[in-house]
Order: C-alpha cells, then sequence, then structure tokens
C-alpha cells in the first residue's frame, strides 16, 4: 500500500511517502515568506501551497494518482473520539470555520488531501486530531457550573506511542493502562485505560508548565492578571506563546536551558527541576484517575532525548511501573499507520 502523508505547518509543509508503514519518501517545503506574509489565512494559501506540495510529490517521482490513501494531520475539530476518518464536507466545513480549525495550517492539510481525492480519486482520511475526546463524565467536571474541562492534547503522538509501548510490552493497547508524557515545545500527559485517553493535562488549558505555555496557573492572580490592561487576545497570546520557561530566560529551547543551567545559571537550574517536578506530579494524578494499576508509563516528545530530564522524571514515577522511553515525534508515520489500519481491513474508517 502506497500512502501519502501531509502535515501543514505556518512556514512549511511536511510530506512524506510510506509503503505500508516504511518511509519512502520525505521532504519539508519551505514556502516563500514574502507570499505567506500577506497571504495570512490558510484559505488564501490554498492554490499556491497546494501547487508547492504537488511539484514536490511529481519531483520524487511519483504520481499522484499512485496513492492508495493520503492522511493529512487534521486540524482543529469539533470533539471526536480517536480513530481514522473519512474527510468529507463535514470535516471540511469545520477544519476552514474561523471559530474552529480555520486559523490553522493543519486545517488546510484536509483541504489539500481532499483536493488529491477529487482529482486523482484517492481515498482521502485524517487521524486522531488534537481535539480526540475520551473523558469519562466525571473528568469533564471543572467545580464550576459554567465552565467544563475539554480534552485536546497530541493525540496523534500519544495514540501511536501508546500503540508501541503495548507491542513492547507485549499486550494488546486495549487491554492495558498506560499513562504517556509526550515533551516537546508543547507538553501533555495522559491517562490511556484499555484504550481510551479516560484523562488528560495539556499545558495549553492545566498542568504543567512548558517550554512556552504557562499550564495551571494561581486562580486570583490569573484574573488580575486579566484586568491588568492587556486585551483578551493579548494574553491569550501571551499564555500560549511567551509563558512557560520563555517567560523566565526569554527562551523555548531547553538544550539552551540546560547549557545555562551547566554554566551556574540557578534560575535555568531551578526551572529544570520544576518542569521535571510538575510533570511528575501530573502522572501522580492520571495514575489516581486509573486506581494506581498502571501496566507501563511511556516518555516521548523532543526532550525525551534529555537523558537529564528522563532521569529525573523516573526518579519521581519510576516505582509506579515501567518506563518505556521513544524519544521524538514520528507523525507522518502515525498518519501511515492510520490509513493502514483502514487500508488493510483492521479497522473500519469512521464518519465525522
Amino acid at each position: 500500500m502506497l500512502i501519502l502523508t501531509l502535515n501543514l505547518g505556518s512556514t512549511s509543509s511536511k510530506v512524506a511517502v510510506y509503503e505500508n508503514d516504511q518511509e519512502k519518501f520525505t521532504k519539508t517545503v519551505r514556502h516563500d515568506a514574502d507570499f505567506l506574509a500577506k497571504a495570512k489565512m490558510p484559505a488564501e494559501q490554498f492554490e499556491f501551497r497546494k501547487a508547492n506540495i504537488y511539484e514536490a510529490i511529481e519531483a520524487a517521482g511519483y504520481s499522484l494518482s499512485d496513492f492508495d490513501a493520503v492522511c493529512s494531520r487534521a486540524g482543529l475539530l469539533k470533539p471526536i473520539k480517536s480513530g481514522t476518518y473519512v474527510i468529507d464536507d463535514n470535516v471540511l466545513r469545520d477544519a476552514q470555520d474561523p471559530e474552529l480549525g480555520g486559523r490553522q495550517p493543519h486545517g488546510l492539510g484536509m483541504v489539500i488531501a481532499s483536493a488529491i481525492r477529487d482529482e486523482y480519486g484517492v481515498p482521502a482520511y485524517f487521524c486522531d486530531p488534537v481535539s480526540t475526546d475520551e473523558l469519562t463524565d466525571v473528568a469533564r467536571v471543572t467545580g464550576f457550573k459554567s465552565m467544563e474541562r475539554t480534552s485536546r492534547f497530541h493525540a496523534l503522538n500519544q495514540k501511536a506511542v501508546a500503540r508501541k509501548c503495548a507491542a513492547a510490552i507485549g499486550r494488546p493497547y486495549e487491554e492495558l493502562n498506560l499513562i504517556g508524557v509526550h515533551l516537546g515545545g508543547g507538553t501533555s500527559v495522559a491517562a490511556h485505560k484499555n484504550g481510551r485517553c479516560i484523562e488528560i493535562h495539556d499545558c495549553s488549558e492545566e498542568g504543567a508548565f512548558s517550554m512556552d505555555r504557562a499550564g495551571h496557573l494561581p486562580t486570583n492572580q490569573l484574573v488580575d492578571y486579566c484586568f491588568s490592561g492587556m486585551s483578551k487576545d493579548d494574553i491569550k497570546f501571551v499564555l500560549k506563546r511567551e509563558a512557560g520557561v520563555f517567560s523566565y530566560l526569554e527562551t523555548s529551547d531547553m538544550k539552551e536551558v540546560q547549557n545555562m543551567a551547566e554554566a551556574g545559571n540557578e534560575e535555568a537550574a531551578l526551572l529544570i527541576d520544576a518542569f521535571v517536578y510538575q510533570h511528575a506530579k501530573c502522572v501522580g494524578e492520571m495514575a489516581a484517575a486509573m486506581c494506581f494499576k498502571v501496566d507501563g508509563i511511556f516518555i516521548t516528545g523532543g526532550i525525551a532525548y534529555s537523558e537529564e530530564i528522563v532521569e529525573k522524571i523516573k526518579y519521581y514515577i519510576g516505582n509506579l511501573a515501567p518506563v518505556y522511553l521513544f524519544p521524538g515525534e514520528e507523525e507522518m508515520k502515525s498518519l501511515a499507520e492510520g490509513a493502514l489500519r483502514v487500508l488493510t481491513g483492521e479497522i473500519e474508517a469512521l464518519t465525522y
């Protein structure tokens, strides 16, 4: 099976070709910065980006009609359960809705995938979007009736690595209780109970802080900050792009923070310890959500390459369950695997 995967970012588009689950070609297509500066909304970039992507695929020696499927990383959508979904008109409507995914480039990937479907007859899918929601009812309660907890996290990587962790343990994912710790520019911790993420913490909303996101904040101080004279949009930008470690050290690169600490910067050293401490606490919360019956804990994401960070986290959580390390992210392979499960008949494609 030949599968094309798409992952669109703000200034570039990742394109990869897989034969079953084996990567045969990958390229990061860099888009013209002047054009992107003028066409700021993803919808305005459609024809330009599509042409760039088609050119990269054809230059690699592939015809778009060669593929058995195309699978795109999803933009922000309404809450849905985990799985591989057909890209249809309902998906495209929400992917282009400014109140949902229309302001994010990932949604444009689904629009381009649908164009490949229409032009070349190739089935188009997406899988495990950020809005994957498998929370239990009790997990949604906040303590204030006007607000309800929602599920947004690194579902694509969490789910893919959870399956790898299950394979390492030697039991089906659907029979295990796992805790996933995703450590990157953004971070998330999730409780995987019998194949469902029943509880999550994501740094954009709550839980531990990340390199540039605030995580949970003291309520009274947050309210005061919201009335400090800044606009709502500016506050949201700061808390999701200039908070976390960046707000202390003006860097969102963990390696740079570690270099600072090694050079004697005490604040950098404290932030590393706090980063570890808060994520370890989140692991404890996920364990409680599964009655402390945990078969394994996996650590993934770019920061998982740091032996120092991993060992410090294991110091806190190592007695809870075996810890499995899967550094980096394999989003493109995860997309290919999601499509492959449908093509081989392992699962049926879902409808959004």
